[in-house]
């Protein structure tokens, strides 16, 4: 009767039955014995008689969709092996219409970070399942609806990688939203740099810029609260469970201290304490861990448990926390012994800024040692190139030192030399910048952790500064190092630069030659 009936229904209507249909095969099991052949039969000549495309009862899209939902829900069986069959048949159709609306080996293509569009859907993922997003209910390929957990472990590794992997996540700054996948993945990434590192016997210079992208991520996705970082740690903790990776143990905590370092102050200590369970489990040798050699960039590595247990006890205050494992013991009394040292050198004074970097009575000395170095005393000059009078000091700090210094530590440093060059642009000093700071200075604007202060700074305050105090020679200084620089810079800073420097080209009466050279650049 309704086979009869149907052809006078609506499209609307026809898919409702469809629906129908559709659950009422439900009630058809392959148990069933001969006696039912007869409804299935009825059954199997009606829906194809409705997804017949040349019977034109509806479109077939719509068809799809049903089937689809059907197919989709885990509490539904699928139908008898005849209705199967003729719906797989019926499904397979639209298989060369997915393939038209699909990229072919999209799961398999894998962006320039930097030079692929960021902002293209190509790359988009649910934040939530990390599948691509599929336009309609058609068979796609396999490949293209799972997780493509790949593509973002590949993204993430990558350095200046932070951009695309919002817009691949559609993350907003603004929002704040918590991203469970993102989380799992910095966790993943920080177990596979361990197992790695385990397992490396050729030597540390390709794992230690790793280990430093790393927190460079870390610190970006924790700071905008795309992640958390207790459930970091826990789960770090529960991942590392069970296995024997000590060896980058120093490198893990490394990481670590970078975050807590920088935000210690500003959070509850209860959003740190979770990285005691890593003590208990990195931590647990009976025999004290050796101090290492404070000549080697790496020592500031190894004594970064003992700087993280340092902060811990200076937040906790009056809150008693449990005795420091007893194979930092010597670390910790290396620190006490050199607060009272009257001398600082080597990477001795890396690693008291890390240590004691919230701790302003302690961080003041090493600091004013580190600012004194790059300053100098205002009393003493040095001759550079076309007879231009500057300050004496001339040896910047190495990027080895450099990279030893915690984000705090950096943050505080970049701070005082922004400090210092307004300083003199306001007082209008006869001679030109120090060479060391500001080779110093063009070296801490690389690291794009502290960028807040640094590209920031530069292009909103420094800058400014300067050209209202028509402080010519550190205007063309500035941009002479900024030239050198700019690869290291995100577009959106570049574009703000070149708005500043478009104002400054109409209001500069004197030599402009490196400023045109700046813009052409």
């Amino acid at each position: 009767l309704v086979h009869k009936i149907i052809g006078g229904v609506d499209y609307k209507g026809v898919r409702d039955l469809l629906k129908v249909v559709l659950e009422k095969c439900q009630l058809l099991h392959n148990t069933n014995n001969v006696a039912s052949f007869l409804l299935i039969k009825v059954v199997v000549s009606l829906l194809k008689y409705i997804i017949n495309r040349n019977s034109c009862l509806m479109p077939a899209y719509l068809a799809i969709y049903e089937i689809s939902k059907f197919e989709s829900d885990k509490n539904q069986l699928w139908p008898h092996w005849p209705l199967g069959k003729v719906l797989c048949d019926f499904v397979d159709s639209f298989r060369h219409c997915a393939q038209m609306v699909s990229i072919s080996g999209r799961h398999q293509l894998l962006p320039i970070v930097g030079h692929s569009m960021s902002a293209s859907n190509v790359w988009r993922l649910n934040r939530t399942t990390l599948k691509f997003a599929l336009n309609g209910h058609l068979p796609y390929n396999r490949e293209l609806q799972e997780p493509q957990t790949n593509l973002l472990h590949y993204v993430l590794e990558q350095p200046y990688s932070r951009e695309l992997v919002c817009n691949m996540l559609e993350l907003n700054i603004q929002a704040k939203q918590l991203c469970e996948v993102l989380e799992q993945q910095l966790v993943d990434l920080l177990v596979l740099a361990l197992e790695r590192f385990e397992n490396d016997t050729s030597g540390h210079a390709d794992s230690q810029l790793h280990w430093q992208h790393l927190s460079s991520q870390l610190i970006y996705f924790v700071l905008f609260q795309f992640a958390s970082f207790s459930h970091i740690v826990l789960s770090l903790y529960e991942k590392l469970k069970g296995k024997n990776l000590k060896k980058g143990r120093h490198h893990l905590m490394w990481v670590l201290l970078q975050f807590i370092s920088g935000s210690i102050q500003k959070n509850p200590i209860d959003d740190f304490l979770p990285v005691m369970k890593l003590y208990d489990l990195l931590y647990d040798d009976k025999e004290a861990i050796p101090i290492p050699d404070i000549n080697n960039p790496q020592s500031t590595h190894v004594m970064a448990a003992t700087c993280i247990w340092i902060h811990l006890n200076k937040k906790a205050g009056t809150i008693k926390l449990r005795p420091i494992p007893a194979s930092l013991r010597e670390h910790l009394e290396f620190f006490k012994q050199n607060l009272k040292s009257l001398t600082l050198n080597g990477f001795r004074i890396a690693l008291m800024c890390n240590a004691y970097s919230t701790d302003t009575d302690n961080f003041s000395r090493p600091m004013g040692y580190l600012v004194e170095t790059i300053y100098g005393n205002n009393k003493n000059t040095t001759i550079l190139p076309g007879n231009v009078v500057a300050s004496a000091p001339i040896t910047p700090l190495q990027m080895s030192f450099l990279d030893s210094l915690t984000v705090h530590a950096k943050m505080s440093l970049i701070h005082s030399i922004v400090t210092r060059v307004i300083k003199l642009a306001k007082s209008k000093a006869a001679a030109a910048l120090a060479p060391s700071l500001v080779e110093t200075y063009s070296r801490l604007l690389v690291y794009m952790e502290i960028e807040s202060l640094g590209i920031k700074g530069f292009i909103n305050q420094l800058l400014p500064t300067v050209v209202e105090n028509q402080a010519i020679g550190i205007l063309h200084t500035l941009l002479e190092m900024f030239t050198y620089r700019l690869h290291h810079t995100q577009i959106n800073y570049r574009i703000q630069l070149l708005a500043h420097l478009h104002q400054m080209s109409s209001n500069q009466p004197v030599n402009q030659n490196q400023l045109y050279m700046c813009v052409e650049r």
